[in-house]
């Protein structure tokens, strides 16, 4: 079948729906497919373009996919990739891709689009790779759907991107597997990055209760003020929904909370992020009662302070993704550090050759980060 792709339109809210149901069934967390007011909003969005695929026999939806960007950003993220039962194996999902790396990438619109892609089989790793995207890491725990889901993270960067990286000096040492991973995985070097010791960990917050606020739109406006510039944001093409503050007001911690996926996004930190890293143990917990099993937060290559706080507290560095933002005249690189309270069981992944350092990579540091070193007595 030769699909015709076009733009969506909002009259195809309703078909939307229903293919994504076909696909997914009811446990979409995505508002991209379930909410008609949230998909309203992206196909009218200037800086994002949904395209859909029509089966020219009967005029219905055979796919669809979107790259979503935001003003001010030149990252895009590729989201709602879905190909219709009745119309699979037919290579739609790539074209999809293709079209719209094309119009948004190719064209110079954005500098990197990254997509995360479910690794309950490899074919959706296979669809990205054939459209020029990269393994960047794997996110364990990330998503609930019909079960915890571990999510991988690829990308794909306009021309000469990659070339213009600023130099890290030095990185915290449990993340040097990453980085030797990437380096062999995407043709880059690190050798000017020195590995070494961790920072000290930051002194326990004395004891004092921290409170979550869950009113969108007061979090919403509150966030719009504190942070009108978005490069202050730790992680592009997220809205925060809830606030986490100590009763003193000493510092606000954002974050995007999603129960139905039970997952959460540490968006930004006010006065910095420096401010809130002795409270990572605190607020995660927090979240995980809130009904986050897992919880990311990207920062900086660069920030060796606080990517010793993350792992002070248990986070690991789970992704790199170079060149992420642009920084005067180069690109820096980003991280994603992760934690889930949840038991991993990757017994059920199926992980794409190009994909499978990266696991290796993850199991290696999960396991000297959790797993006491024993010592033989003589």
């Amino acid at each position: 079948m030769t699909a015709t792709i076009e733009t969506a339109t909002p009259a195809d809210i309703a078909d939307l729906r229903q293919l994504y149901y076909a696909v997914y069934g009811p446990h979409y967390p995505v508002a991209l497919g379930t909410d008609p007011a949230e998909m309203s909003r992206l196909i009218a969005d200037p800086h994002s373009l949904w395209l859909v695929a029509r089966c020219p026999r009967t005029g219905g939806l055979a796919g669809s996919a979107a790259i979503r960007g935001e003003a001010g950003s030149r990252t895009g993220k590729l989201e709602g990739l879905a190909v219709h039962p009745d119309h699979r194996a037919a290579g739609l999902a790539g074209t999809l891709t293709e079209a719209l790396c094309a119009r948004m990438l190719d064209t110079g619109r954005l500098d990197s689009v990254y997509a995360t892609v479910r690794t309950v089989s490899a074919g959706p790793q296979r669809v990205v790779s054939r459209n020029g995207f990269r393994p960047l890491g794997v996110l364990p725990n990330a998503v609930a759907l019909n079960s915890r889901e571990s999510l991988a993270l690829y990308a794909r960067h306009s021309a000469g991107v990659l070339d213009r990286r600023l130099p890290v000096p030095e990185v915290p040492a449990p993340l040097a597997p990453l980085l030797r991973t990437v380096e062999r995985s995407l043709g880059i070097s690190y050798a000017a990055t020195e590995a070494t010791a961790p920072l000290p960990a930051p002194a326990e917050p004395t004891a004092a209760p921290l409170e979550m606020i869950e009113a969108p739109a007061f979090v919403r406006r509150r966030f719009r003020e504190r942070f009108p510039d978005a490069a202050q944001w730790f992680y592009p093409l997220h809205t925060p929904n809830v606030l986490l503050m100590p009763d003193d007001g000493r510092f606000e911690v954002y974050a995007y909370l999603n129960r139905t996926g039970g997952y959460c996004a540490l968006v930004a930190a006010h006065p910095g992020p420096a401010d809130a890293a002795a409270w990572l143990e605190p607020i995660t917990r927090t979240l995980t009662r809130a009904g986050a099993g897992y919880v990311e937060a990207l920062l900086p290559l660069s920030q060796h302070g606080l990517l010793s706080a993350c792992l002070a507290q248990g986070f690991i560095p789970s992704a790199l993704y170079p060149a992420m933002r642009p920084e005067g005249d180069g690109f820096t690189d980003y991280v994603v550090m992760t934690r889930t309270t949840e038991q991993i069981d990757f017994r059920g992944l199926a992980v794409d050759e190009p994909l499978q350092p990266y696991l290796d990579a993850y199991v290696s540091t999960w396991a000297s980060t959790y797993l006491p070193t024993l010592e033989v007595a003589p």
